[in-house]
């Protein structure tokens, strides 16, 4: 398990609540590789595209792969929180 400083107080919630942030932590952790994968799969054999992309006079930016790209930087966050307590820990010891 992580070695992370709870958010709450000790002693202020029960082992469920515990369970239900270390899985909320690890799921918010999954988002931006999923949709990195997803960008990456739609890009390489995904044809959604085809659809939108037969508009006339459509925007590059209008198929799923920079929505699937975009939506992986937004959930980018927890990745960058998680690196920078790393380094700050490796600076300490």
């Amino acid at each position: 398990m992580s070695t992370q400083p709870s958010p709450f107080p000790a002693g202020s919630g029960s082992a469920g609540d515990a369970a239900a942030i270390g899985l909320s932590h690890w799921l918010s952790l999954a988002a931006a590789p999923t949709f990195a994968i997803m960008a990456l799969l739609t890009a390489t054999i995904g044809d959604a595209d085809m659809i939108c992309s037969a508009m006339q006079g459509a925007s590059p930016l209008s198929g799923m792969v920079p929505m699937y790209l975009l939506m992986s930087v937004f959930h980018v966050a927890p990745w960058l929180k998680l690196l920078s307590r790393q380094r700050n820990a490796a600076r300490r010891s």
